[in-house]
């Protein structure tokens, strides 16, 4: 090494990411929440028994109680895992994956073919 020529170390400290938990537990239970909403309309119409439990308010019939079901799992959903992901990085790409799989079975359910299948 010449003696003239003096370099700094090269630094190899980064910027450490914010977290992203808050945002993939959104995510996520945005598609957890579809396939509820499918899943519980189809059992609404198939089970009589469920049917009649999910009518919350009589004029709509088993949808109110669908919906709300549907809405209450999302809720529950996302404060579950924003309350385990909150303060870590978790692999967005790979839960943006499994949210839009889950969103699309979810829309693919509620419609009459398909969830006539069941």
């Amino acid at each position: 090494m010449n003696p003239q020529q003096t370099t700094a170390p090269e630094s190899s400290v980064s910027a450490a990411a914010p977290p992203n938990g808050s945002g993939a537990a959104a995510v996520l239970a945005a598609g957890i929440g579809s396939l509820a909403l499918a899943v519980v309309a189809i059992a609404g119409d198939r089970i009589a028994g469920f049917g009649k439990l999910m009518i919350f308010y009589r004029p709509t019939g088993p949808l109110s109680g669908v919906t709300t079901s549907a809405i209450v799992v999302w809720l529950m959903a996302w404060a579950l895992l924003e309350w385990r992901w909150r303060k870590k990085s978790v692999a967005l790409g790979k839960i943006a994956a499994a949210a839009l799989v889950l969103l699309i079975l979810g829309l693919l359910l509620t419609f009459p073919p398909l969830a006539d299948l069941f």
